[in-house]
């Protein structure tokens, strides 16, 4: 996940670059780096250095490594003209490589292909039945193709051998969030928090399907990782702020003011309620008057 810091420094890069102050090659390690999807950029500043055999000559063995990145971005941009050079050349200098076979597969991909990609995928996987990489691809084919059930297959199949792929978890996390199986989405979010706690992203996550699914003890539960996000980001989560003030009235709904919380606990919808007001003064004035009206609605002020 790209950090503010360093979305700010592609940024810069991406600026620079733009008005001719160079710095293309470091942006295009900063966008590998940070497994940014920056497609066009990627074709934009990459093509002209393969194009060039003197800026091309000076990157040494990475210019095999530019050379699978302007492949993908092209892919990604329907250049397709475009991946089918940087193909051919990575496929003269290595012949035998199956990160090459599998790019020749990403190309079918996208060409629509679907079954030729398969076919050639499953040719792969006879030769080495553990590339991670491969069964990945099978699952992004079924989900491109609209085969839900089927992506959803390959993930639990994937996930069975290689449990410790946070990317996989949160992919099918959000299949099952699109297809409304919160159970399921919420079991997913627990292997990422239980893997990776102190990312924010997840507390959140589990936190909003644990309030979709409501009743009483989830909408607790869903406090406690509303709250647990906010602890991570420093309290500056706005969404988490809001998340904490929308389940203390929903319990409040539910339990009509019996089993009171403890006395810190009363305390946590009006903290957060004050944030939000003093976040929106700092950077969204003209919106405070709606949210004052909201949160007096709510009654989270003792």
């Amino acid at each position: 996940m790209v950090v503010a810091a360093e979305e700010k420094e592609l940024k810069r890069l991406e600026t620079q670059v733009e008005n001719g102050g160079g710095g293309a090659w470091d942006y295009l390690c900063l966008v590998r780096k940070l497994k940014a999807r920056c497609s066009h950029n990627v074709l934009k500043f990459g093509l002209p250095i393969l194009k060039d055999p003197n800026s091309r000559s000076k990157l040494g063995s990475d210019e095999w490594t530019l050379y699978e990145q302007v492949a993908i971005a092209a892919m990604d941009c329907q250049q397709l003209e475009v991946a089918k050079d940087c193909l051919k050349s990575l496929c003269k200098k290595f012949p035998e490589s199956t990160r090459v076979a599998r790019l020749e597969c990403m190309l079918l991909e996208a060409k629509g292909s679907w079954a030729e990609a398969e076919n050639a995928y499953a040719r792969l996987l006879e030769d080495n039945p553990l590339d991670q990489a491969i069964h990945k691809r099978k699952a992004a084919i079924a989900k491109a193709q609209g085969n839900i059930s089927s992506a959803i297959e390959c993930l639990n199949k994937y996930l069975e051998i290689f449990m410790a792929d946070h990317d996989a978890w949160r992919e099918l996390a959000e299949i099952y969030v699109s297809l409304q199986m919160y159970k399921q989405a919420a079991f997913c979010y627990e292997e990422l928090i239980l893997s990776q706690p102190t990312v924010p992203l997840y507390h959140l996550a589990y936190a909003e399907v644990l309030y979709t699914l409501g009743g009483l003890e989830n909408l607790q539960m869903a406090k406690k990782y509303y709250a647990s996000t906010i602890d991570l980001t420093g309290g500056k989560n706005t969404r988490a702020l809001f998340g904490i003030c929308l389940c203390s009235v929903a319990i409040g709904q539910l339990t009509k003011g019996r089993n009171k919380d403890e006395k810190e606990a009363s305390e946590l919808p009006s903290l957060a309620a004050t944030a939000l007001m003093k976040e929106y003064k700092e950077r969204a004035p003209d919106k405070l008057p709606l949210l004052t009206s909201t949160v007096k609605s709510m009654k989270l002020f003792s």
